[in-house]
């Protein structure tokens, strides 16, 4: 068994102006692809050939830092190519009424979550994800370094994800360079909510 690169459902431009073209571009047809190519030869000939990328990270903990990180980034760019759309899709891209609700119940509200997660972000130091996921019934915020996945063992941050935000300088420096809290900023304008609640009501 090897891992694909998505087909991604939209054009590198349909982010615009929120992320440029260019950043898309590189952003899967470089970095993504890379961890992708990187992850099929780490486990080549290997008794993770026919493990699925969930199972991967479970162990990853006990394998080499090369499976640790390439399992890594070729989950974490799937699900965050998947949790964004076009924001000419309006109407994906705010939360359900129900969903909201449920936010709310979390966070007290959604610009209370929002700004939490936003703070996260900001502060997080280096590269790493911020994550959204459910844990218990509930949902929680929490941050990885690196490649890191809150799937894996011991990462300080626990649960299962169904919402993350890239923030390694690949994804946002050709445009934003030092500006991590205006990607951010913009980044709440392609998040993907219809999809996000569907990962919700599956890990429920």
């Amino acid at each position: 068994m090897s891992f694909k690169l998505p087909k991604l459902p939209y054009s590198y431009k349909d982010f615009e102006p929120y992320i440029d073209r260019k950043t898309m571009d590189i952003h899967y047809n470089k970095h993504h692809a890379t961890y992708t190519n990187n992850l099929n030869k780490a486990i080549s000939n290997t008794n993770m050939m026919n493990c699925s990328i969930k199972e991967i990270l479970k162990r990853a903990h006990l394998e080499s830092s090369i499976i640790r990180n390439n399992s890594g980034g070729f989950y974490n760019h799937n699900l965050f190519w998947e949790i964004l759309i076009p924001h000419s899709q309006t109407e994906h891209t705010h939360p359900s009424r129900d969903f909201n609700e449920i936010i709310k119940k979390s966070f007290g509200s959604f610009d209370s979550f929002k700004d939490t997660f936003s703070k996260i972000a900001v502060n997080h130091f280096g590269s790493g994800w911020i994550w959204l996921c459910v844990k218990e019934e509930k949902l929680t915020i929490c941050s990885t370094i690196n490649q890191d996945n809150p799937m894996m063992y011991r990462t300080g941050c626990e649960g299962t994800p169904i919402f993350g935000l890239d923030v390694w300088e690949h994804a946002y420096y050709l445009q934003y360079q030092n500006r991590r809290l205006d990607y951010i900023s913009s980044f709440w304008n392609i998040v993907n909510w219809t999809k996000v609640e569907k990962n919700y009501k599956e890990n429920m």
